[in-house]
């Protein structure tokens, strides 16, 4: 895996994107295979404005994020793939006004499938995700980048054309 990955690429794939960008996704670290990404709490961002926790749906979007930079970062690089299985276990409210991580670890690698398991828990944590708000286990497929373009099997609208 090249340093220009880990230092340039795997943090826009982290946080460049439109959605994750919007939702303030940060690449915390990278240790060997473990994965680590930050959101910082906002008030847009809680799902409930009486108890001030973030959302269940950002949790699960976190987990499913993170779990794919992982895959990348076993895979040594940028392929196409896409979450085949996503199963997010929440144990707990997160505390509230409180950045969540979400780390994870891509413990397998197939021809065609990664294997992911991913905790969420709060920043500052002693424990780090001993003491999870929610834990994942995913399955991504990876794609032959060149063949498999997103898109390569539509055709251009005609004008006049039905449809």
């Amino acid at each position: 895996m090249s340093d220009t990955f880990l230092t340039e690429i795997l943090p826009q794939l982290a946080g460049g994107a439109a959605h994750t960008q919007a939702l303030g996704f940060r690449l915390e670290s990278v240790e060997g295979q473990i994965v680590r990404l930050r959101t910082p709490w906002r008030e847009d961002l809680v799902g409930d404005p009486d108890t001030g926790v973030l959302a269940g749906g950002l949790v699960t979007t976190m987990l499913d994020h993170v779990g794919g930079l992982a895959t990348w970062v076993a895979l040594g690089g940028f392929q196409n793939i896409a979450t085949l299985d996503l199963r997010v276990d929440y144990m707990r409210a997160a505390r509230p006004k409180t950045d969540l991580i979400a780390e994870a670890h891509c413990f397998k690698v197939t021809r065609n499938i990664a294997f992911v398991r991913a905790w969420a828990f709060e920043a500052g944590a002693d424990d780090g995700p001993g003491d999870p708000v929610a834990a994942a286990q995913s399955a991504y497929v990876i794609t032959e980048n060149a063949s498999h373009r997103t898109g390569a099997n539509l055709k251009p609208r005609t004008e006049g054309a039905a449809r």
